[in-house]
């Protein structure tokens, strides 16, 4: 992966429903909690005040999690207002290149994109509901953008299954095959051929595909896409250019009927 330049945000990673970051965000706020509650007395002055605010802050712990959920969710509008400045600084990084694979109308007036890699834990587990929501959805363009970041080292697994996936869609096969490399679990190239034979692609027409300069620019332009836009980690969803700062499937599709409704 080309290494991002110093003005881009660190290197893009999978975006979990549970990340390691959140993890690190709940310690901190145990650890405030903690604090809160030690320098009750300092801070109050002492007497039967400081015993109820400490008695509150140790009989509801369920603080901590709120406490934890309102910082995640400032940290996630703060990142998709930055992303989104930039999206409408430069609209065309988020243009629809003939080579994406795309459903749905062209002249839909909501598009939904999605930037996303085979390996990642958080596309993995949205993915099934994505499909829904294109079935609950048929007014609606969604547009996919292979965006391998997982390969780390001798690796090679994402940008196989990126560019097998781009060869599937020239034989128009992608949604079978990008449902079953995203219900994968084991995924290698070994994996990946398979399900594109299961899914009757054609393997000696995508092996040429694959090895091609087409599928190579193509997903070099959307690494670039990625980078400019200080994309950070997948998936990550746009909803008429807009990036969305959850990746849970309901808040895709509150997005998407609000953008109807705007018209």
């Amino acid at each position: 992966m080309t290494e991002a330049p110093e003005t881009t945000p660190s290197p893009p990673r999978a975006r979990r429903l549970f990340t390691p970051e959140r993890g690190v965000v709940a310690a901190v706020a145990m650890s405030a909690l903690a604090l809160a509650v030690a320098v009750v007395p300092y801070v109050t002055g002492g007497g039967s005040f400081d015993q109820k605010v400490r008695g509150y802050l140790l009989e509801n712990p369920e603080i901590l999690q709120e406490m934890s959920t309102a910082l995640q969710a400032n940290q996630d509008n703060a990142l998709a207002d930055a992303i989104n400045r930039r999206a409408a600084a430069d609209p065309g990084l988020l243009a629809v290149d003939a080579d994406d694979p795309a459903f749905g109308p062209a002249d839909a007036e909501v598009t939904v994109i999605e930037f996303f890699d085979f390996r990642c834990p958080g596309c993995k587990a949205t993915a099934p509901e994505v499909l829904r929501l294109m079935q609950a959805h048929p007014d609606v363009r969604f547009v996919f953008k292979d965006w391998p970041i997982l390969d780390r080292g001798t690796e090679v697994t994402s940008h196989y299954a990126a560019r097998a996936a781009n060869a599937a869609h020239r034989q128009g096969r992608y949604l079978p095959v990008f449902r079953d490399l995203m219900a994968e679990p084991a995924l290698d190239p070994a994996a990946v051929d398979r399900i594109l034979a299961a899914n009757g692609v054609s393997l000696p027409q995508a092996e040429a595909a694959m090895q091609g300069v087409d599928v190579a620019r193509h997903l070099t332009e959307i690494q670039a896409a990625a980078q400019t836009l200080g994309l950070v980690g997948t998936p990550t969803f746009f909803i008429n250019g807009r990036a969305s700062p959850s990746i849970q499937p309901a808040d895709v599709d509150r997005a998407i009927r609000e953008a109807k409704a705007r018209g």
